[in-house]
């Protein structure tokens, strides 16, 4: 069963009044601090109706959600726990219940440097205690590989935070390629993430193409609020189709075609190298593949990431690049060091 935010904001409120067991609680008092709680977390008036409320309360009382609060009524106006020390976030949590929280804590905690998710770190760190203290310590099952000492995840909220608001950035920028860092104004599209990294999407100004940052060169960030916001609808899964990475080259994609040998080839199979990826034959030794791509640095890495289990066949001057590479890469072990 969907619920709602405010739907949970007001079981939140309406549980936390009944504990109060030095008050009396009318259905008006209930709407009242529904509708006051409501405000605080929206900022804004939230009519909160008389039927909602009996709702939340009928919700409630039902296993619908678990809770079977025992709401009762008392001199035919009064409600309270029947039970004066129950709530609803003392649920009893099956053994079931925990195994799979215990997972999604761990996936939840993958984005604790964004603010959308500071709200859940205190629900985060009041679950994993919930979930310790009533089962048996156990590693996890899920493992995500992350990288804690990658630099410029201090940058991600900030940076999320000025796309959401549509503000203009001016950031302090050092390319590895620059001796000295440059200060640039940007219109930030989007953040992209890549073999665990991540980057920063944009352009400096209308007729400038599109450009990509990487998170671990930012130095500082600031705003230019005199700069009106570029608006440009960017399209992310548009602008990326047929690239490997995060290198786009504006160039035309090709049909890359490239034999993979007998051992890797299940591998390719089952994880392509991207969307477009097409099986064209099996040879007696492995199996020709064609992909529909731009020619960047992250195809050239992944395919010398293979080793002598691949080769280029298509287009030619890809082929000519690889075996330079390779070449290159035996010359510096056929050196006498």
């Amino acid at each position: 069963m969907a619920i709602n935010k405010n739907a949970l904001i007001r079981y939140k409120t309406i549980d936390k009044c009944l504990q109060n067991n030095n008050r009396q609680w009318t259905l008006d008092n209930l709407i009242e601090a529904c509708s006051d709680t409501l405000h605080e977390y929206e900022g804004r008036d939230i009519n909160v109706s008389k039927r909602t409320v009996q709702l939340d309360i009928q919700m409630m009382r039902s296993d619908k959600l678990g809770y079977n609060a025992p709401i009762v009524t008392y001199n035919r106006k009064y409600y309270k726990y029947e039970d004066p020390e129950y709530s609803i976030t003392d649920i009893p949590i099956t053994e079931n219940d925990m195994n799979v929280l215990s997972e999604t804590l761990e996936m939840l905690k993958q984005f604790k440097d964004f603010s959308l998710f500071s709200e859940l770190s205190g629900i985060i760190q009041r679950l994993e205690d919930k979930v310790y203290t009533e089962k048996t310590h156990q590693a996890p099952i899920i493992h995500l590989d992350k990288n804690e000492k990658l630099k410029g995840l201090e940058h991600l909220d900030i940076l999320y935070q000025a796309i959401l608001k549509k503000l203009v950035l001016k950031i302090t920028y050092q390319s590895f390629k620059a001796h000295k860092a440059s200060e640039i104004i940007l219109h930030p599209f989007i953040l992209k993430e890549f073999n665990n990294r991540w980057f920063l999407v944009g352009k400096t100004s209308p007729k400038k193409p599109i450009l990509t940052f990487a998170l671990d060169r930012i130095i500082a960030i600031d705003f230019d609020t005199n700069i009106p916001y570029l608006n440009e609808n960017f399209d992310g899964d548009s602008y990326y189709k047929n690239v490997i990475g995060v290198t786009v080259a504006n160039t035309r994609a090709e049909r890359i075609q490239f034999w993979v040998d007998k051992q890797n080839a299940p591998y390719i199979i089952t994880k392509p190298f991207h969307r477009s990826q097409r099986l064209i034959e099996h040879t007696d030794d492995g199996v020709i593949f064609n992909i529909f791509v731009q020619i960047n640095f992250e195809l050239e890495r992944m395919i010398l990431g293979f080793g002598n289990s691949i080769e280029v066949l298509k287009p030619k001057k890809l082929r000519d690049r690889m075996q330079q590479k390779l070449e290159q890469a035996l010359s510096r072990y056929d050196q006498d060091k």
